[in-house]
């Protein structure tokens, strides 16, 4: 029988990340162990610019942060993207000329529930930890490291006033510190859901170095945020404090679910009498940005020269997503007098085409490397379907090099699912593509010429070439699983089972026979995505399912090559 194995860790190199459980112990259950390589090859864009991180996986909600954790001078990145979670990006580069590499998608194994900041709460000149707790509290991580060699430790899981109360912060409400008054000691802001803004001031170190605070005000600056979307007043927000014009003072800046831009309250007191009543406006003043919401800025001086620039996380909120899918970190460069230049939306420039990307490999163009098509789930443009990247590989079959020649011409769906495969017995390898709509499966035959090195040249025979029984989100994968010859149909659906099609044709005339929507009782929860290769070097295929609730699991094949079980 086809036996199910532990869960199966990092094959996926795209997607919004990698699950799964340990690596497999050599031995006849035994599976091939993957890494995680960010970096195992070069890959150029369509205007033969390098992915300076090319298999990072992309990013769909980053909150970054900017601080120098290692002491040597130059500011290295973090960046959240999934709860729990921080990615840590260490700059190898200098302090004015920054160059960011992956170390890990989990720094320091910490747990941050759904946001972070890093800040000297004791005084001891490192960088500590606040980070969400659950139930939306606050929790302090003390450094008892170095400022070269961090080691966080926990001081205190719930960050109390000067009463001994549990202080709360709203998880989708992103806090932050700084010293307002210039008394020396770090205050602590928390937006709140009405656009409205607490202020505590650390009043005293207990023990361990732990910071209590006062509650100061709960209206702060009597600052209340109206966001722009009509019949929606507020939500939730990330704020930051920064003396953006240079005269002593720290000014304000709110992203807020409901707000498409960034939006700015110039400080027009003094550094010991803070005054932010004026109105907020939209930041930068000579040209505000609008994403689809819930803006998360951080200003960091990367470059060296003596003034803040400006990052933005964009999180998602209001107005579209799906929009920023993919430009979702942008850079504004400080050019001098609160002017501000954007530099790019995708500041860690990586393979990344939207959200729900769907790989496949296959040698397209005959030349006997593997080339590679890339899917996802809406173009974050137009809206009006999915779309499929086609990168050739330019090197060799030991050392790729990968360049991006475009878009393939498809019919008009949303989430593709491409799958290679010679169904008319030519010599090339013609597509099929699942989408989500209906289960139907669309079949593409390739009409380019043979001669090695040529490109593909996709004709569509039919947008429902074959539909699901049941269910949708049809994902394909053509194998020869009986060894006869032709190839033989697997197809994952949103339920998480396998649809099995026998090919009953001929290699160059397939005719698909459903076997049963329920290939083996394979249920992976939801959304499966089939994948048959000789994991076991045994000679017959074994059968590897993505799933969004499992990770990654594979089934052995204990059978033979002609008769799989």
């Amino acid at each position: 029988m086809i036996q199910r194995l532990l869960p199966f860790l990092p094959v996926l190199v795209f997607g919004a990340g990698c699950a799964g459980g340990p690596a497999l112990d050599a031995g006849p259950d035994a599976a091939p162990a993957y890494v995680r390589d960010v970096y195992p090859f070069p890959v150029f864009d369509a205007d033969g610019t390098p992915y300076e991180h090319p298999f990072l996986g992309g990013l769909n909600v980053p909150r970054p942060q900017f601080i120098d954790i290692d002491a040597d001078g130059d500011l290295d990145l973090f960046v959240q993207e999934e709860t729990g979670k921080v990615k840590f990006f260490e700059n190898v580069g200098s302090r004015r000329e920054a160059r960011f590499v992956w170390r890990t998608d989990h720094y320091l194994n910490l747990d941050v529930g759904e946001w972070y900041r890093f800040f000297d709460l004791d005084g001891d000149g490192d960088y500590d930890l606040l980070a969400e707790q659950p139930f939306s509290y606050i929790r302090y991580l003390r450094n008892d490291g170095t400022p070269q060699q961090p080691r966080f430790v926990p001081a205190e899981d719930s960050l109390r006033d000067a009463n001994g109360t549990p202080i709360f912060s709203d998880r989708q409400n992103i806090p932050n510190l700084a010293d307002i008054d210039c008394d020396g000691d770090l205050d602590l802001f928390i937006g709140k859901l009405d656009g409205t803004v607490m202020r505590y001031e650390a009043v005293r170190y207990d023990e361990g170095g732990i910071p209590r605070f006062a509650l100061v005000t709960d209206r702060f600056e009597d600052i209340e945020i109206v966001a722009q979307l009509q019949g929606s007043l507020h939500g939730a927000n990330t704020l930051f404090l920064v003396d953006i014009d240079g005269d002593g003072d720290q000014d304000f800046f709110w992203g807020d679910f409901f707000e498409p831009g960034l939006l700015f309250i110039r400080n027009t007191g003094t550094c010991e009498r803070p005054s932010l009543r004026s109105t907020p406006v939209p930041f930068p003043p000579d040209d505000p940005f609008q994403t689809s919401g819930y803006n998360a800025p951080f200003f960091a001086d990367l470059d060296g020269d003596r003034d803040p620039d400006l990052f933005v996380g964009v999180l998602g909120g209001a107005f579209n997503p799906i929009r920023t899918g993919a430009a979702n970190f942008y850079f504004f460069e400080n050019t001098g007098g609160m002017n501000f230049a954007l530099r790019t939306r995708q500041f860690l420039k990586m393979i990344d085409v939207g959200t729900e990307s769907i790989p496949a490999l296959a040698d397209l163009d005959g030349d006997g490397d593997l080339d590679l098509l890339l899917a996802n789930k809406i173009a974050p443009t137009s809206f009006e379907s999915a779309e499929l990247f086609y990168f050739e590989n330019t090197g060799t079959p030991r050392a790729p090099v990968f360049r991006q020649r475009g878009l393939l011409p498809m019919h008009r769906a949303f989430h593709y699912a491409p799958a290679p495969g010679d169904l008319d017995g030519d010599g090339d390898l013609d597509l099929l593509v699942g989408s989500w709509t209906r289960g139907r499966i669309a079949y593409y035959r390739n009409d380019g010429a043979a001669d090695p090195g040529s490109p593909p040249t996709f004709t569509l025979v039919s947008d429902e070439y074959l539909r699901l029984s049941r269910g949708s989100n049809a994902t394909p994968a053509l194998a020869d699983i009986d060894a006869d010859g032709d190839l033989d149909l697997f197809v994952g659906e949103f339920s998480g089972t396998i649809n099995f099609y026998r090919n009953d044709g001929t290699p160059q005339a397939p005719a698909f026979t459903l076997v049963s929507d329920e290939y083996l009782g394979i249920d992976v929860g939801q959304r499966s995505f089939p994948a048959l290769t000789d994991l076991d070097g045994d000679g017959d295929l074994d059968l590897v399912v993505g799933s969004e609730s499992q990770g990654v699991v594979v089934y052995r094949n204990d059978g033979t090559p002609r008769a799989p079980a």
